[in-house]
């Protein structure tokens, strides 16, 4: 029996639509004895969540803990310092832009840092078809004009055999943006992440019978 075997691949670049933010809180004293305490910022968070119409089940804190604001190079005999309390969230986005805007309404000082700590598409599995598809429709062309060339034709699919290939592109944070940001000069928390696309490839093998 005549056969012909073949390999090909497909390709498609999204944009990713569920972007998952880490954001960290944390108190700081205004003065001395002027605490903003963690109850504070999280309430201004919380409100500046909503007000961007975020559901409230894309809203997770992730974790809860406190420091101590002095080093300890530095202390040079044992105190009783307050300690500071530290709280991460998560935030589920579907649009970048959003980010800007709910940071702007929380106190800069008590924003420690924000960062992208995952992203997926919310269609991935059809997108993951698709490819596949499109590498069995591109095997074919393939199977054809090289038949065609030892002018043969053919009869049918013997096999197909999925290559995994999947291949995604990372979120990358420019510059992320922290509190020693506020250092430097920065007035107002701005997000200078960039996040890339999300490539999916796909890659078949088929085996096809020669007339």
């Amino acid at each position: 029996m005549k056969k012909i075997e073949v390999t090909a691949s497909a390709e498609l670049e999204i944009t990713p639509d569920e972007l998952y933010f880490n954001i960290s809180l944390r108190e700081y004293f205004k003065t001395k004895t002027n605490k903003v305490d963690i109850s504070t910022l999280e309430q201004q968070l919380q409100k500046a969540v909503q007000a961007a119409g975020i559901p409230k089940e894309n809203f997770t804190i992730e974790n809860a803990y406190g420091y101590n604001g002095v080093q300890w190079w530095k202390k040079k005999k044992p105190t009783t310092e307050e300690f500071l309390a530290r709280k991460q969230y998560r935030l589920k986005l579907a649009d970048l832009k959003k980010i800007n805007g709910i940071l702007a309404g929380v106190d800069e000082e008590g924003i420690e840092s924000v960062n992208i700590a995952s992203f997926n598409h919310s269609k991935m599995e059809e997108f993951r078809k698709q490819v596949k598809i499109n590498a069995i429709k591109a095997a074919k062309t393939k199977a054809e004009y090289l038949a065609a060339a030892a002018d043969e034709k053919l009869d049918g699919v013997l096999e197909i055999q999925e290559i995994p290939t999947d291949s995604y592109a990372d979120a990358r944070p420019m510059v992320a943006f922290s509190n020693a940001r506020m250092a430097a000069g920065d007035a107002v928390p701005q997000s200078d992440i960039d996040v890339k696309t999300i490539k999916i490839r796909g890659e078949m093998r088929v085996v096809y019978k020669i007339k």
